[in-house]
């Protein structure tokens, strides 16, 4: 039983870091809610079934009502997490956010370069 709770904790950690990744390494705010909304649902999901199979090691009414407790804790973020995301989606789009295109990184590349280049003086 220790090996799953650790297998399931190890992966949730896993996931909730790559989820970290993908927020900071997206281009844009559209792009960064992906990993923000999908993988930490998640990890949340793997790290929380292990503490629910974590306190059931003595098997006694109250460690059934913990994990009871950390099973209603996985449902509610898995109602809230998506609501939550398509709320600041929807946000984002009434406040004019315009999604990342390739043409935009090509015309901020150009203007860095240029920018560098600066005409002789005689």
């Amino acid at each position: 039983m220790n090996i799953i709770i650790t297998i399931l904790m190890i992966c949730g950690l896993i996931i909730f870091t790559g989820g970290a990744v993908g927020i900071i390494r997206f281009p844009d705010f559209y792009s960064r809610l992906h990993p923000a909304g999908k993988l930490d649902t998640m990890g949340l999901f793997l790290s929380m079934i292990a503490m629910a199979l974590y306190t059931l090691h003595d098997f006694s009414i109250t460690s059934i009502l913990t994990s009871l407790k950390i099973l209603l804790i996985v449902v509610f973020v898995f109602i809230t997490s998506p609501t939550a995301t398509h709320a600041i989606v929807d946000a984002g789009v009434l406040a004019g956010l315009s999604p990342w295109t390739k043409e935009e990184e090509n015309r901020a590349t150009h203007v860095e370069v240029t920018k560098d280049i600066e005409p002789e003086k005689e």
